[in-house]
């Protein structure tokens, strides 16, 4: 993190950042000193996001540099977040071992509208003048080829070769395609047509920022400052947060998943989290690890849920550690209509997601972990005529993954 000297009515702006470039300890040169700027500056600096929806999930490692980007609109600035509508289009190549699958048009607008809906608890979509919400194949779909030669012009293969990942799978013989090489330049294009004077990313961002300020520069603008933010570990504490690694707290989760998830966060993992993901006073956190564990769930379902449901999760949760039914208001359902009746406990397991696979629910079941309603069910044959049979009913294997059954 940085370590410089900080007022304290930028202490929250500056909390969990990894690196700041220009760097801030050449004071000589106020122009290029954020602080100078934060406490001079008579207009709202605009802080730009970018982000490219090619998915429709955001997990707790994605809410990071939103939840700086809200720390800046608290402080009276105007944060942009750019939709990469035309860039989701090529796909960030960053960190990856092949070309990314290009998305159609439709594609990625529906995806940026989950993306926003997802980032309501978050941002401060209500305050004039504090959001702009701006899609790129407003400027980027408008340059003509003249206009992208002198994009081009500005770097080199070999500039372009020192990004991550490109020097790696060159030297593997894997393909780069050419339409790849410009989406740092049509990233970095974004800074200039929206005139960013920041621009927040995750520390595997830093070539692509960089591109923004070259870019600014050519273009006759001051370049933006670059704040880099840390990529959040997953609950293995050694990869990033990853939907497909399952280490993740996903945004939409129901309040006890979420919750479920977060008071077993591992021990290492905690100062972070709570550094990263929450507000809380890093020195007056409670010394014992499983006290820090309830209080972090405790926070970030709130931030999501709400303060009641939060509560609810807690008693729900610790309901099921004892071995008792959770609370009807946080259990996850899942749809009989699903189903073909009769059905087997084992396959409905599976179904639901409770089991991987109906072999693992029968060894569920034989291992006394499967309950109904709070009742042990053994039978690994047991089959239920009709969905009247289990309606409102909870389906439970082991402590803490359940279900409310409904129609």
């Amino acid at each position: 993190m940085v370590s410089s000297s900080i007022p304290q009515n930028l202490a929250w702006l500056y909390r969990g950042i990894s690196e700041i470039f220009p760097n801030q300890s050449d004071s000589s040169k106020t122009s290029d000193n954020l602080d100078y700027l934060l406490k001079t500056s008579e207009q709202p600096l605009r802080v730009k996001l970018g982000i490219d929806p090619t998915g429709t999930d955001l997990h707790l490692g994605h809410s990071i540099p939103f939840r700086k980007l809200r720390a800046f609109q608290d402080a009276g600035h105007t944060a942009v977040v750019i939709i990469g509508d035309f860039t989701a289009q090529i796909g960030d190549p960053t960190g990856r071992a092949e070309a990314r699958r290009q998305l159609t048009p439709d594609q990625v607008k529906a995806n940026a509208q989950t993306y926003l809906d997802q980032l309501r608890p978050v941002l401060d979509f209500d305050t004039p003048g504090r959001l702009e919400i701006r899609y790129n194949s407003e400027w980027l779909s408008q340059l003509a080829l003249k206009e992208i030669l002198g994009l081009l012009a500005t770097m080199t293969v070999g500039q372009m070769l020192a990004k991550e990942g490109f020097a790696e799978r060159y030297g593997k013989e894997v393909p780069i395609y050419l339409h790849e090489f410009l989406y740092p330049l049509m990233q970095g294009y974004d800074s200039v047509a929206v005139r960013a004077d920041v621009e927040l990313g995750g520390t595997d961002q830093k070539f692509n920022l960089l591109v923004g300020r070259d870019l600014q520069r050519h273009f006759g603008q001051k370049p933006q400052f670059c704040l880099l933010l840390p990529l959040l570990l997953g609950f293995d504490g050694v990869n990033k947060m990853s939907k497909s690694l399952n280490n993740y707290v996903g945004l939409t989760e129901d309040a006890l998943t979420m919750y479920s998830k977060l008071e077993k966060t591992p021990d290492a993992l905690l100062p972070d989290y709570f550094e990263l993901l929450t507000k809380q006073a890093l020195d007056e956190l409670p010394e014992n690890p499983r006290d820090r564990q309830k209080l972090l769930a405790l926070d970030i379902v709130s931030q999501y849920h709400g303060a009641e449901a939060a509560q609810a999760a807690q008693t729900a949760a610790a309901s099921l550690v004892q071995g008792g039914a959770a609370s009807s208001d946080v259990v996850p359902e899942y749809s009989l209509a699903d189903l073909t009746f009769p059905v087997k406990l084992f396959y409905l397991l599976n179904a639901s997601g409770l089991c991987k696979s109906s072999g693992e629910g029968r060894r569920q079941i034989q291992g006394g972990a499967v309950r109904l309603e709070g009742d042990r069910l053994t039978d690994t044959d047991l089959e239920f005529a009709s969905a009247a049979d289990l309606t409102g009913k909870v389906l439970q294997v082991g402590k803490k993954k359940f279900i409310r059954l409904v129609p």
